[in-house]
């Protein structure tokens, strides 16, 4: 005799077997106990979380001749006929390969006799979203008004794409995903009955990767078992077969990550898209590896809940040392939205680079999980004593009174990398202190220019303005706006300071510019 999958083997008979959708099933019951039977029901939902197995139980209950309970009894010829699938009465279609209009033609002409047995025509359209427009049309009169023996049941994994006027005639039923405990106590029973030895953290797992789907759970288990013939299923054998060799590579892009190593990190992208590797699912396995970083940052008894390998765990807390809180969810927060645009997307390696070049260059966001981000990557320039000086412009004074007062003083090349200032004076962190102040006191033009400048340490402990913007530079740059900033920064703080303005763009703001407004209470020393 040939083998059965599993999920075909213990798919549910009846509504008291069925898991994860007692609210669905409660609903059914009692309208068939009550012979409140509706004509129409949409059953929404993921894959694999039960919709065509409790359509096929419904058309057993409603033609059932000796019901329990609202559920079939499974002993009548007419519940072995539709078990069997020979029966005339219960009717199954695949929307996917019968979506045109003269298919459901067919249904509409068919529905006109009644049935030869039992009480109802049951109609199982699956996929029903995958219809035309001109077979949805079709369907709508016959779905509206059918005879008193019809009933439609369809079934979708996409209802954002069924017509309005199909979904107001129908019952609407949204399936939830399964949990992992509901799975996982399941394929152990099931284990039990194929007398099966198996480890359970293994069955969780499984119940982990099937998100949510319990034909897809069942599938995993019989690929794992065949794997391992004869042995005991382990965590660790699972993982194997199910692509646990994989953290491999979450280590490197991780590392890349954090080292902000944009190249070497598309590189590895490069090498996961010609491996094969489906992306919507890698993104998902790293935002997993990412929150067992931050379970080990989080808990030293974090041990039992992580999903790794047993020789992995020492590595792991390796590279989760390299981690802060703060940065290991920023990067399940991106991670965690890249998830969820994959699911739609047509170019899916494109978002995948974008997301890690926004990992790699926080500078690109403002929220606080990013400038924490920043703060992090200048301390570690701090620890090092060194940054990245660019050209600056700084005015000088001139002595001819028919030119414009608009002198914007001679740009200086400093790619030279210099110690950082071990001292800010006095002065500059009564600025930065003060700076929002000073903004919000100038003219409305100015404050709009100045929105998003950072201010900076130049040459001589002067304040130096770091611009983004090439017109907004140029403006402020002008020796009449400039005295304007400096009066009003006198008139706030009662000192003057010397102002340095400097270009630059928006990738050389992430690393090589200290803001003063994040570090005025830092002991800075500047030197030439």
């Amino acid at each position: 005799m040939s083998y059965t999958a599993l999920y075909r083997k213990f798919r549910p008979g009846n509504f008291q077997d069925v898991r994860g959708q007692e609210h669905i099933v409660t609903t059914l019951r009692n309208q068939i106990k009550a012979e409140r039977v509706g004509h129409a029901y949409l059953f929404c939902g993921t894959r694999g979380t039960g919709k065509t197995t409790i359509a096929k139980i419904l058309a057993k209950a409603v033609n059932c001749q000796n019901p329990q309970d609202g559920s079939p009894c499974n002993e009548c010829e007419m519940c072995k006929r539709i078990s069997a699938q020979i029966s005339m009465n219960v009717i199954e279609i695949d929307a996917a390969s019968n979506n045109g209009v003269d298919n459901i033609r067919e249904i509409v002409d068919e529905v006109q006799y009644s049935p030869t047995e039992g009480k109802y025509k049951v109609y199982i359209i699956d996929e029903v979203h995958m219809l035309s427009t001109g077979a949805f049309n079709a369907l709508l009169k016959t779905l509206e008004e059918p005879p008193a023996y019809v009933i439609f049941i369809l079934a979708t994994t996409e209802v954002h794409k069924i017509p309005i006027t199909i979904l107001s005639r129908c019952q609407r039923y949204d399936f939830k995903r399964i949990s992992i405990e509901t799975i996982t106590k399941q394929l152990m029973s099931l284990m039990d009955q194929e007398q099966v030895e198996v480890e359970e953290k293994a069955i969780w797992y499984i119940a982990k990767v099937a998100d949510g789907s319990l034909r897809d759970a069942l599938s995993l288990l019989d690929q794992c078992i065949a794997f391992n013939f004869g042995e005991k299923l382990t965590f660790d054998k699972a993982l194997d077969v199910l692509g646990a060799v994989d953290i491999e590579v979450f280590h490197r892009l991780a590392g890349c990550i954090l080292a902000a190593d944009v190249v070497e990190a598309m590189t590895l992208v490069e090498e996961i898209v010609i491996s094969g590797r489906e992306l919507t699912q890698f993104v998902t396995d790293f935002t997993w590896y990412l929150r067992n970083v931050l379970l080990l940052k989080t808990s030293k008894e974090a041990y039992q809940m992580l999903d790794v390998a047993t020789e992995q765990i020492s590595i792991l807390e390796s590279y989760a040392e390299k981690f802060s809180m703060e940065t290991a969810m920023r990067y399940i927060r991106i991670f965690s939205e890249l998830s969820n645009q994959l699911k739609y997307a047509s170019q899916k390696r494109v978002l995948l680079e974008i997301a890690i070049i926004k990992l790699c260059k926080p500078s690109m966001e403002r929220d606080l999980s990013s400038v924490l981000e920043r703060l992090r990557i200048v301390e570690e320039q701090l620890e090092r004593g060194t940054f990245a000086s660019d050209t600056t412009s700084s005015r000088q004074n001139t002595t001819d009174a028919g030119q414009e007062g608009n002198e914007q003083g001679d740009n200086s090349q400093r790619n030279a990398v210099q110690k950082l200032p071990k001292a800010i004076s006095e002065d500059l962190k009564e600025v930065a202190k003060n700076w929002d102040g000073i903004v919000n006191n100038l003219s409305g033009q100015m404050r709009a220019m100045l929105r998003g400048v950072v201010p900076s340490v130049g040459s001589d402990n002067s304040l130096l303005l770091i611009f983004e913007e090439g017109i907004n530079y140029k403006i402020i740059s002008d020796e009449k706006k400039l005295f304007e900033i400096e009066e009003m920064i006198m008139k706030m703080i009662q000192k003057e300071v010397k102002l340095q303005t400097k270009l630059v763009e928006a990738r050389e703001k992430s690393q090589d510019i200290i803001d003063l407004t994040k570090w005025v209470n830092m002991d800075i020393e500047y030197e030439d």
